[in-house]
């Protein structure tokens, strides 16, 4: 269509979203665009006469039909031909009609962020959820993914937890590394106690950090044990979300600690540090703060320590020379929206950013409480991700008996709820919505899912096989038959959608849509009772949507149960 709009009304609107949606109600084809409407304006026509000429330009063959409605929409009818066609190619394509790339590239996705020796808690939950999805939909639709997990594991804390570990005579790393969560919580908590209330003991946990970077071994050994023990919690937690984390792709702040001083230098040397105060900060163009005045981005602190934002720039050096990306998205807490612009304007004013690397924040709202508010514990602790995890298991466990099932439908539960709201909202953590197998929720599509396995075995079939070798899909007789076949062909752009745009709503929208056709057509077309060719087109249909479903719920990284 964007072809005919540019034949038309010249290259001016080569670029012009076409809109084409699927259409309301059944009167209207499948798809519908209101394309006329929006270019009226612009053009100084009325809506029809722009209908009508695109018509005259728009040549679809022999795969449908497009027609000019109303005020001036346009209503796409795919024939069933093309439709059957549709579905017989996602069935003998592996991929599932998702084309590669043309420009394949390098990403990395920067995502979860947990601190050492602190137990995750419902603020990590979005970032680890978020930046799971895109690394899966990213490497899906054929892009190189390096997943870094941006570890706090440097800075004043740990020579307050190595100085309090030398004060209670615990001095053998592997007692340190043998530690769980709960006793390393006990540990900041008591280290963190001594600090704010003994100056004594608050001044040797600072000489502490000198030591640490300075590599004092007894120092650096109680240190690593720390970050080993907390690491081993850390998998427990992304092994039970089925995140796809290892040990392989944390990148810790303490990386960059040697390359910090450098990155100071070379800002002196390029002329684009100001010492104000005592510290050295860079100005980024456009930054103001409330009172109008240019808004400093501190990189070394008055007192020698270094800033965020001299471990972010060394970080972003690293990804663009060493690791030679073409783009690097941040799944970060949108309050800190502004520190990653100033980095990156930074960044790019000393050249370190050149302008072929994407950098992209995905910033992303707050998790709720049923009060509205930001979701606390009754006593108004931050809530711990174990215990959102148990909640949400407790939650389902009623209806399920087998623990791995349990597992898998509270994981969609809480998965589903977080991707399929828009990432800069916030949401309500509301446990008894979430878990529901009715509605727009993940068990609902698990549901859907099991249900479409449960045809195909009543049917004979494992799921699987091959099914282009199994069925010959013909021809799509039935309206709903059409609907769920239209619905299939809508996966490739999707995929494509949320590569591009990160926005994981855009899936779990299409998979519910999914679901829904589906549900109707299990109404309306029996398919284990039909004969002959209906039957195996109604079966070839079952398993389309089986593995669209399966692959789509994978990508959101939700498991696809056969049984439920």
């Amino acid at each position: 269509m964007r072809s005919a709009v540019v034949a038309c009304f010249g290259d001016a609107y080569a670029q012009i979203d076409t809109e084409l949606r699927p259409a309301t109600r059944p009167e209207f084809g499948h798809l519908q665009s209101n394309l006329p409407l929006r270019l009226a304006g612009p053009l100084g026509l009325a809506p029809r006469e722009i209908g009508a000429r695109l018509l005259e330009a728009l040549d679809i063959g022999g795969l449908g039909s497009v027609e000019l409605a109303g005020a001036g929409f346009l209503n796409v009818t795919w024939s069933p031909e093309h439709l059957a066609d549709a579905v017989r190619e996602l069935l003998a394509d592996r991929h599932l009609s998702v084309p590669a790339p043309e420009t394949p590239q390098r990403v990395v996705v920067d995502y979860s962020s947990p601190n050492v020796a602190k137990q995750m808690h419902v603020g990590h939950l979005r970032s680890t959820v978020i930046g799971d999805a895109l690394a899966r939909v990213l490497t899906y639709a054929g892009h190189e993914v390096v997943r870094q997990n941006h570890l706090g594991d440097w800075g004043t804390q740990f020579g307050m937890l190595v100085e309090e570990l030398l004060g209670e005579d615990i001095r053998d790393p592997d007692a340190v590394g043998a530690l769980d969560m709960s006793e390393l919580l006990a540990l900041y908590q008591r280290a963190k106690a001594r600090f704010d209330d003994d100056p004594g003991f608050a001044d040797a946990a600072r000489r502490r950090v000198v030591e640490l970077q300075s590599g004092d071994p007894t120092t650096l050994a109680l240190w690593q044990a720390l970050v080993d023990a907390s690491m081993t919690e850390f998998d427990a937690t992304y092994s039970r979300l089925g995140v796809l984390l290892t040990d392989d792709d944390f990148d810790g702040e303490s990386r960059y600690n040697d390359r910090l001083p450098g990155i100071v230098a070379d800002l002196q040397t390029l002329g684009a540090l100001t010492e104000s105060d005592g510290a050295q900060v860079a100005y980024a163009d456009g930054f103001t703060g409330r009172d109008g005045a240019p808004l400093p981005l501190i990189v070394r602190k008055a007192d020698g320590g270094f800033g965020y934002a001299a471990t972010d720039l060394a970080t972003i050096r690293h990804r663009v020379d060493d690791l030679a990306v073409d783009r690097a998205v941040y799944v970060v807490d949108h309050r800190q929206s502004q520190h990653f612009e100033m980095v990156f304007a930074v960044a790019r004013a000393v050249g370190w950013l050149p302008g072929s690397v994407e950098v992209q924040h995905i910033g992303f709202g707050t998790v709720l409480g049923p009060d509205g508010r930001p979701f606390k514990t009754r006593s108004g602790e931050t809530v711990t991700l174990t215990t959102l995890l148990d909640d949400a298991e407790a939650a389902v466990a009623e209806r399920y008996d087998n623990p791995e099932v349990v597992r898998a439908v509270a994981n969609a539960a809480v998965k589903y709820a977080d991707l399929s709201n828009h990432l800069a909202r916030d949401y309500v953590f509301d446990l008894g919505r979430m878990s529901a197998t009715t509605g727009e929720t993940g068990p609902y599509l698990q549901y859907a899912h099991a249900r479409v396995c449960n045809v195909l075995a009543k049917g004979g079939q494992t799921t699987g096989q091959i099914i282009g070798k199994t069925y010959a899909v013909g021809t799509l007789h039935h309206p709903a038959e059409q609907r769920l076949a239209l619905a299939l062909t809508g996966f490739a752009p999707v995929v494509a959608k949320v590569a591009d745009t990160l926005e994981p709503h855009h899936l779990t929208a299409y998979l519910y849509g999914l679901a829904t056709a589906l549900t109707a057509f299990y109404e309306t077309c029996p398919v284990l009772r039909s004969e002959g060719e209906v039957r195996q087109t109604r079966l070839a249909l079952c398993e389309a949507t089986r593995q669209v479903m399966s692959a789509g719920l994978g990508l959101l990284g939700i498991e696809a149960p056969e049984r439920m």
